[in-house]
């Protein structure tokens, strides 16, 4: 197997083995022994290019996912000791661990309030984990793709947002569940256990392997930039009053537009007004390029999606869960080869009535330039019947 670890070293090599072989289903006592020295001397950068490389040699987040937990086990305590740099209050990652550490706070209550007795103030701590998205929504919206820029084995991190899912899919069965529960029954103890073995489980990953590597691999502006946008998602349980301070960078890139016209087949408009005419229409839109990296989103007043600025040079495949690339491969290549020019999707969402379409985008030549994205709540759109001609405002 060397040859697919680039001669990165024994230690890699005896750690990729050691993997391989729990997804091989062999006898986890013997793998352990055979590669003790090497797994003794582990790092959470080992375990991030293991779990990449698995990715790139074929196994599936599936198979990870099943041997991941009992690998970090074997590998705990070397994971704990691993000596890096703490980040101090007023630093992002703080605030994505001190999220953790109220989470598992949360965590513990509902374990102490597992009687029979408090199944009301179960319903209300269940609700609480409902907030915890937040941290989530931030990790794959603003942390990841910084990560990916970084990173040359970034591929576990579809492993972390798979597991995003798992949770999120737990949490609202376990809502459901207990929605209209009086009393404990043994299918409820089992989704709390469930639930909590993925939760507790994610704040291990988080703050044994990838915070470390994150903080011995970001730059200083990175975590300023991260920061920066972390607002407009918000954070969970906490409220940050400590920041770090303004980025030098960020004043040159606030460059005045007013001035800068572009001149269209159709008119000139500068670039102030351009920007807010985008933001302004109905729609959330987002535009990828030939390569399938995101260069724009606009703002508008409603969005249905998280955006920010972190996914702009972002391969779009990296902006979804694992699980449902092979969808968006399917309409890039169908677009690229000219088979098709439109897909849609509809999905009701908080009450609301959602349309999603991809349009290729093509010059006067047919040759593909990228794909739009545009959002659009219809919900009102639906409703409408006969013809309205007049004005029906009162002020």
């Amino acid at each position: 197997m060397s040859e697919y670890i680039n001669n990165s070293g024994k230690r890699e090599e005896d750690f990729y083995r050691f993997a391989l072989g729990f997804i091989e289903e062999k006898d986890g006592i013997s793998l352990v022994k055979t590669y003790k020295d090497s797994l003794d001397k582990v790092t959470p950068h080992d375990l991030v290019k293991i779990v990449d490389l698995l990715i790139k040699r074929g196994i599936t987040i599936a198979q990870i996912k099943k041997i991941i937990d009992k690998i970090m086990n074997v590998i705990y305590t070397q994971l704990k000791n691993y000596r890096w740099k703490k980040p101090e209050k007023g630093h992002p990652l703080f605030y994505f661990m001190e999220e953790n550490r109220e989470l598992e706070k949360i965590l513990e209550k509902i374990k102490k309030t597992i009687q029979p007795q408090n199944i009301s103030e179960l319903r209300k701590l269940v609700s609480q984990l409902h907030e915890f998205e937040k941290h989530y929504l931030r990790k794959e919206n603003i942390l990841f793709p910084y990560l990916e820029k970084r990173w040359k084995n970034f591929r576990c991190l579809q492993l972390h947002w798979s597991l995003h899912d798992d949770i999120r899919k737990k949490l609202k069965e376990l809502t459901a569940y207990i929605s209209d529960k009086d009393k404990f029954d043994h299918q409820l103890n089992k989704l709390i256990g469930e639930l909590f073995f993925l939760m507790f489980g994610m704040t291990f990953k988080e703050n044994l392997v990838v915070f470390p590597v994150a903080m011995e691999t970001l730059s200083e502006e990175d975590w300023l930039e991260i920061e920066k946008q972390s607002d407009e998602i918000g954070y969970a349980y906490i409220k940050p009053q400590k920041k770090m301070k303004t980025s030098s960078a960020e004043n040159k890139r606030n460059r005045k537009v007013d001035a800068d016209v572009l001149s269209l087949p159709t008119g000139n408009l500068n670039l102030k007004q351009l920007i807010a005419m985008l933001d302004t229409l109905p729609l959330d839109i987002t535009f990828i390029d030939e390569n399938d990296e995101v260069k724009y989103f606009s703002r508008p007043e409603e969005r249905f999606f998280h955006r920010t600025t972190a996914i702009i040079g972002r391969k779009v495949q990296n902006c979804h869960p694992p699980e449902s690339v092979h969808i968006v491969e399917k309409i890039l290549d169908a677009f690229k080869s000219g088979k098709k020019d439109k897909a849609e999707f509809w999905i009701q969402m908080k009450g609301k009535f959602i349309l999603i379409q991809y349009f290729a985008v093509r010059d006067e030549t047919g040759k593909y330039l990228g794909t739009l994205e545009a959002s659009q709540d219809i919900t009102e759109i639906k409703k409408m019947e006969g013809e309205k001609r007049l004005l029906d405002w009162e002020f």
